[in-house]
């Protein structure tokens, strides 16, 4: 999360200065939404995620130590609100599968690897490779999407990432290979084809 341009006051915030507030929610309203859509895929559930984040915020700010940033302290809040309503809304999902804390062991091998680097540009930046970039990501398991978001599409440091979440630095580098990994595979699919499409168009 870019930090505000105009620095805003923690002591102001804890004495209650609701003009303060204001301007943080105009500073954070955007990196707190863009992350609660991409891991919940539903606009309202984002909403309601941002919301809830700045409601908890402002009840809790008298205890925020200040040992983290207040970007990183409001995206553990929004973290834990948007893994609380997968739970809530998948009540089949046990807490220790969505938790940032559990951590699967297991090693992961993807199965196929395509080499889309001769694709032009224009083709990752189109809005049906961007649709089903998104699409990759809400496949992720939830521990690793949000570790891959936090990190590769909000731009926070593997040591603010683990500080958002509560985890070490190692478990962070762990969730977020693997989840570089299974998003490689899946769209190795869909580049694949795209590949072939223009091998067979300049054969023609």
């Amino acid at each position: 999360m870019v930090e505000s341009k105009t620095e805003i006051s923690v002591e102001a915030l804890r004495s209650g200065n609701r003009e303060e507030f204001a301007r943080m929610v105009d500073a954070y309203s955007g990196p707190i939404y863009r992350l609660a859509l991409k891991m919940l895929g539903i606009p309202s559930d984002a909403e309601d995620v941002l919301q809830n984040t700045f409601l908890k915020a402002f009840q809790h700010v008298k205890d925020f130590e200040g040992r983290s940033s207040l970007s990183t302290w409001l995206y553990r809040i929004a973290s834990n609100e948007a893994l609380m309503l997968i739970r809530k809304k998948r009540p089949e999902i046990t807490l220790s599968d969505i938790s940032p804390e559990n951590d699967d062991n297991s090693d992961y091998s993807p199965a196929q690897f395509i080499d889309w680097r001769p694709l032009p540009e224009a083709e990752f930046l189109s809005s049906e490779s961007q649709s089903v970039m998104d699409s990759a990501v809400q496949h992720l398991p939830e521990n690793q999407r949000i570790v891959f978001i936090l990190r590769d599409v909000e731009g926070l440091s593997i040591q603010e990432t683990g500080e958002a979440l509560n985890l070490s630095e190692a478990a962070v580098k762990t969730r977020l290979l693997r989840a570089r990994l299974r998003l490689r595979e899946e769209l190795s699919v869909y580049y694949g084809e795209r590949l072939k499409k223009g091998e067979k168009n300049e054969r023609s």
